[in-house]
């Protein structure tokens, strides 16, 4: 190769190498001014409800104690557990959330705070956020309020079939309690969507959640209503998500004051 062609090139990769990295700088979102905008709506579900699980506690741990939950029936000692919860035709739990903000509200300053209690989880959904850099702890914790029962905590992000564990804390019983902040330094943008939550004593026990990367989000009511607040002026792509009811987009433009954004999950 001539050395002007040598020059050229090397020119050519410098600057694209330049702009990869400039772009990537710009999409992380930074920390800045509330804005007067806000986005409100509701999340319909479309089709036919999942049919309910009916777990069998017989055949787990802790049966005397896990059968008190009050989805129990005390004389069979199945429980219904309902994983795509629906009223009305409104979907609970979808988490709703911005995408292509740059700069916004500041993060929420309290951790995300999870019980294991009556031998089930709560909330049923959250979100999560990779862990910023030097941060060791306050993002989530998970505390066991079940007296003498020993729940284990398993965090994963799940991409289709495939698991990653996040973490795995025992705790023994009631008041115990672990921050998982350090575990989520592992999120990566491109690939992790689905925090897994799941107990190793009691696998019936479970949780889920939306890994989000700026703080403009929320999670629809039992009447699938939601608000997001504090966001600037502008043009935005808008999600709502639910992990068992799929998801749908759509681009929402907000000045100051409300916008409204509806959407309509299933099949």
């Amino acid at each position: 190769m001539k050395k002007g062609m040598l020059v050229t090139l090397l020119v050519v990769i410098t600057f694209v190498f330049s702009a990869s990295t400039s772009f990537a700088k710009k999409a992380k979102y930074k920390e800045g001014a509330a804005g007067g905008g806000s986005i409100t709506g509701s999340v319909s579900f479309k089709g036919d409800v999942p049919a309910p699980i009916m777990e069998d506690l017989n055949k787990g741990k802790n049966v005397e104690f896990c059968v008190q939950h009050p989805d129990t029936d005390a004389k069979t000692g199945i429980r219904t557990r309902q994983k795509v919860v629906v009223t009305g035709g409104k979907l609970r739990d979808a988490v709703v959330f911005i995408e292509n903000i740059a700069e916004g509200k500041a993060w929420p300053t309290e951790p995300v705070q999870v019980s294991f209690e009556k031998c089930d989880i709560f909330p049923k959904m959250v979100t999560a956020r990779k862990t910023p850099k030097g941060q060791k702890e306050g993002l989530m914790v998970i505390t066991n309020q079940d007296t003498e029962i020993l729940h284990n905590p398993h965090g994963y992000s799940v991409v289709g079939a495939s698991r990653k564990t996040l973490f795995n804390k025992p705790l023994p019983s009631k008041g115990s309690s672990a921050d998982v902040t350090k575990t989520f330094k592992r999120f990566k943008k491109k690939k992790d969507k689905h925090f897994f939550l799941q107990c190793d004593q009691h696998n019936y026990m479970e949780a889920d959640g939306r890994i989000v990367w700026n703080p403009y989000n929320a999670i629809s009511g039992a009447d699938g209503s939601f608000k997001i607040e504090g966001i600037p002026a502008g043009k935005y792509k808008v999600t709502a998500w639910h992990p068992y009811a799929g998801e749908s987009t759509q681009e929402v433009t907000v000045a100051d004051g409300a916008a409204t954004a509806d959407f309509t999950l299933g099949k």
